[in-house]
Order: structure tokens, then C-alpha cells, then sequence
């Protein structure tokens, strides 16, 4: 039969056992999905404001365009070498590490990241100690290089979003106009930099531990 969400949400309520907190990853190409696939997870899985789960996003461990400026590669940004790889991979391991037992530790507090000044927030992701389920999602969560399998080691299962390459690009043009790009330059840098990207993303596919097809996906806002 088909994979639907709502075997999604049974699989990923599954996850924490033995009175640990689990993590799990949610990857793909830019545009396919996984923002709209963690927050409906993690909305569903809570109920009427429930605290079972956490959404955070890996787009928090961003550099900052200074930081880019001075590197050379704010041209390149969105690319594997613009995140705090490491920085991420601490963080998902203190996630683990905190969330195991009864629930009474520290809240800990995630980046976030502000889409119109497209910079990195420290400490906007509070995660409380009671979430046993922590939902995490970016691009390269399966990436072979650099600091990136320290990422994969952190997750107990990641999922890889996939949907047609023309509503992928599609969504991703619509995504920079309405954050103040023309359609023109948007056009542009989702067939430079966000496809050089995508690629890289799209040869990781087989490395998940589940592809979630576009029919099981909630639907994007429009």
C-alpha cells in the first residue's frame, strides 16, 4: 500500500524507546518539503499544546553573512561549507544526551533562523526537557564529507523527502520572491547555487533509512 502521513506520524512516534529521547532527521533537496514535513509532524504529535516534540531546524547552524564575507563564500551560500557542521552535531548530541530519563533536565535552546534578514538567531529554539521526540531537518544530514557523518551518527533514522523536480523548483522560486528576490534573480540562483546544491542533495537518496514520496507530504502553503 502507499506510504500516507499518517504512517509517518505512527513511524515517528515509534522512535523514542526505553525512556530516551530520540532524534530523526528529515532531508532533501531545497524545496522538497521538510520544513512543512517537520512542523506537520510535530503539530500533529503534540495534540491540543502538547510538548512531545521539537521542531529544529538545522538552518540555525547557518554562518553569518560577516562570517561568509570574510571566508569568500557568501556568493556559495546555502552550500555545505556555509554551516557550522560541527557547531550542529554538538547541539544534536547534547539533544540525545539531555533527553534521556525523566523528563526533569534543562531546557535547551537551539538556533533559529529569521528567512527575511536570512541570518542565524541564537537561543530562538527552546527545547523543554519533556520532548521525547526532537525533529530535525536540512539539507545535508546525509552528506559523506567534513563534519557532516558526525550529523547522521546523532540520528536515529532520516527521512528524504522527494517530490518532481518542476514542483521543487517551483516552490523554491516562490520561496525567494516572497522573501524580496525578483523573479529574475530568483530564477537565476535556484538554477546556479540552489541546483548545484539540490544535486549534491539528490546523491544522497539512497543513504536514508526511509524516501517519503510527494503523495505522503502534507501540502505546502501557497
Amino acid at each position: 500500500m502507499p506510504l500516507t502521513f499518517d504512517d509517518l506520524l505512527a513511524r515517528a512516534r515509534s522512535l523514542p524507546r526505553g525512556g530516551r529521547r530520540a532524534v530523526l532527521g528529515i532531508a532533501g533537496s531545497p524545496g522538497a518539503g521538510k520544513s512543512t514535513l517537520a512542523e506537520a509532524l510535530v503539530r500533529e504529535l503534540n495534540g491540543a499544546g502538547g510538548a512531545w516534540a521539537a521542531h529544529v531546524p538545522m538552518d540555525g547552524f547557518h554562518l553569518a553573512d560577516a562570517e561568509l564575507d570574510r571566508l569568500g563564500r557568501r556568493d556559495r551560500k546555502g552550500a555545505p561549507d556555509t554551516f557550522d557542521a560541527a557547531g550542529y552535531a554538538a547541539l544534536l548530541r547534547r539533544l540525545r544526551e539531555e533527553g534521556d530519563g525523566d523528563g526533569d533536565g534543562d531546557t535547551v535552546y537551539a538556533p533559529g533562523f529569521e528567512r527575511v534578514l536570512e541570518q542565524p538567531l541564537a537561543g530562538a529554539v527552546p527545547v523543554p526537557p519533556a520532548a521525547r521526540l526532537v525533529v530535525t531537518e536540512g539539507n545535508y544530514l546525509l552528506l559523506g564529507t567534513g563534519a557532516w557523518p558526525r550529523v547522521r551518527s546523532r540520528l536515529d533514522e532520516v527521512w528524504f523527502c522527494e517530490v518532481p523536480e518542476e514542483e521543487r523548483i517551483r516552490r523554491l522560486v516562490a520561496r525567494h520572491e516572497e522573501f524580496g528576490k525578483s523573479h529574475e534573480a530568483a530564477e537565476a540562483w535556484v538554477r546556479g547555487t540552489d541546483q548545484r546544491n539540490a544535486d549534491l542533495v539528490a546523491a544522497t537518496r539512497d543513504r536514508a533509512d526511509l524516501v517519503v514520496p510527494e503523495p505522503a507530504l502534507p501540502r505546502p502553503p501557497r
